[in-house]
């Protein structure tokens, strides 16, 4: 499966949201980027695409139901969304059970293991601390606390300090 249909699909899920849209392929980007620079083994970088593709995707019906776009809400409803959607892809079933979970925890940093969910969570914050405008003293609370990849870091400190 080529992950230029799942962005395809995704950008028309997110019609007229070009917020969104750009969202997700500068995740996409940062986060494919890292994974290669980090040498991740092929399965693992699928992983890593698909989740990053799909990881906001409970967005929406997180806006329809609740009002708002709460990372807690987002990884209630996200799930079953991205599972129906790699369904319909037909991608396998290891790398739909992973992509489903990491869409379900992405905003649970305590609950972060192994290098795909790493990668995900690295690149995720790039582009929110840019969209955000986020102040130094954040940057700097994000660089200790959740970094950890050699070129997540190096992206970080190149961006931001």
């Amino acid at each position: 499966m080529e992950e230029s249909e799942l962005i395809n699909e995704m950008i028309s899920y997110y019609s007229k949201d070009p917020k969104r849209i750009n969202h997700f392929l500068k995740v996409y980007a940062y986060a494919q980027t890292i994974a290669k620079l980090e040498n991740v083994d092929d399965e693992t970088l699928k992983i890593i695409e698909v989740a990053s593709i799909l990881h906001d995707i409970g967005i929406k019906e997180s806006e329809k139901k609740y009002g708002d776009a709460k990372g807690r809400h987002q990884e209630e409803l996200g799930p079953d969304l991205a599972k129906n959607l790699l369904i319909k892809f037909d991608y396998d079933s290891d790398v739909i059970k992973r992509v489903v979970y990491l869409v379900g925890n992405h905003h649970s940093y305590n609950k972060i293991e192994g290098i795909d969910f790493q990668i995900l969570v690295e690149a995720d914050f790039l582009v929110n601390l840019y969209e955000e405008n986020s102040r130094k003293s954040t940057v700097c609370n994000v660089e200790s606390n959740i970094f950890k990849t050699n070129t997540g870091k190096r992206f970080l400190k190149e961006l931001f300090l």
